[in-house]
């Protein structure tokens, strides 16, 4: 899986606290394998975000993304269900 970084995920991304950044890269090397391997828990989001899909980091925090084609993503946000507002 190829995964592309939005300009808004990498400001996120810096602002988190260091566990958290820890814990975002070992389930982006499990969203690489398998983007909907079970321990993602990666599910479609509605409504305005509709487009785009989630999955967890830990805890609250959520990676979202949007699926590009079969191998390519593009991670939009991370953050805790505040990227949602």
């Amino acid at each position: 899986m190829i995964i592309r970084i939005s300009s808004k995920f990498r400001k996120s991304y810096k602002r988190l606290p260091k566990s958290v950044k820890e814990k975002a890269k070992e389930k982006e090397q499990i969203f690489r394998a398998n983007p909907f391997d079970s321990r993602l828990d990666t599910h479609k989001l509605h409504g305005k975000y509709k487009d785009y899909w989630a999955f967890t980091v830990v805890n609250q925090y959520r990676t979202m993304f949007a699926f590009v084609d079969s191998d390519k993503a593009d991670f939009i946000n991370i953050g805790t269900h505040d990227i949602y507002k």
